[in-house]
């Protein structure tokens, strides 16, 4: 019996490694490897000798230091904005019937179903100078001149949180969904008003959803560079634009690497903070 159970074990793990295998193989051919190389080309100079050239030159120029910063801070408000429109959709839907929660998710994935270069020009239809926006206040009376809602931050914001809003909603609804009804009703038997079940109930309960969204949401901010090249436009830098432009524009592969492992540096340090910031004393049972 021991021996066939010992076989049984074997074979398992060999069936394990046989699934496991298609997967990891795209991972080291696709990403480790490709990772690897660009990380010795950032410790490259121009005559491809060993040199901590372009990470020091970071440093030194703030003109990268300042688009690392920019990138962040719009990340920062993608999160925040997302985070804001996101959590009444998802509360809704925890709330509503199967079939209304399906509509409202058929309805915030089905824009996700074209192109994001087409929903960015669409946007720049309707924040532009003449667009439906502009138009409208102009007629209304409400201003003079059309407002400047593309081309800055400002427009990259709207841009990215159209593109990334749908796995902030997801997210947290996911972890709505798993909130025991029982305890809104125990709440109301001790005299909790809603805003109270709100804030020791729902808010607590939610936060892996809010994590799980935050995380999404930053990360893919962090790395986006169809919106912010259309929506930000030239006057708005960001580091996806920034590093493409070193690598296809101007052939400096070294400080281009540098830049990607710099930004993914930073957003992985980033994400680490938060998750130690979320995870406290208070509500690290949630996680668990």
């Amino acid at each position: 019996m021991q021996a066939k159970s010992s076989r049984f074990r074997r074979l398992s793990s060999w069936t394990g490694l046989f699934l496991l295998a298609p997967g990891l193989i795209v991972l080291l051919g696709a990403f480790l490897i490709p990772m690897i190389y660009i990380l010795l080309q950032s410790l490259q100079d121009a005559e491809q000798q060993f040199s901590l050239h372009n990470y020091l030159l970071f440093v030194q120029d703030p003109y990268y230091a300042g688009i690392l910063w920019r990138t962040i801070k719009l990340s920062l408000y993608t999160v925040l904005l997302t985070l804001i429109l996101g959590y009444p959709v998802a509360l809704f839907m925890s709330k509503a019937s199967g079939k209304m929660r399906g509509l409202v998710t058929f309805l915030i994935i089905s824009p996700h179903l074209i192109s994001v270069v087409i929903r960015n020009f669409g946007w720049v239809v309707i924040l532009g100078d003449k667009g439906w926006v502009n138009s409208s206040l102009i007629k209304l009376g409400l201003i003079d001149k059309p407002l400047k809602l593309l081309y800055n931050e400002l427009g990259v914001v709207i841009g990215l949180t159209d593109s990334f809003i749908v796995y902030m909603v997801l997210a947290l609804a996911t972890s709505l969904y798993a909130v025991d009804q029982s305890l809104y009703k125990a709440a109301g038997i001790l005299g909790a008003s809603k805003a109270r079940s709100f804030f020791s109930i729902t808010l607590p309960l939610s936060l892996p959803g809010i994590f799980a969204g935050t995380t999404l949401v930053f990360s893919l901010s962090m790395s986006a560079f169809v919106t912010p090249a259309l929506m930000g436009g030239s006057s708005v830098k960001v580091m996806p634009v920034i590093t493409y432009e070193k690598i296809m524009a101007t052939l400096d592969w070294p400080l281009g690497s540098a830049l990607a492992f710099l930004m993914l540096a930073s957003t992985y340090a980033l994400v680490t903070v938060f998750t130690k910031i979320v995870e406290t004393k208070r509500y690290r049972e949630v996680f668990s």
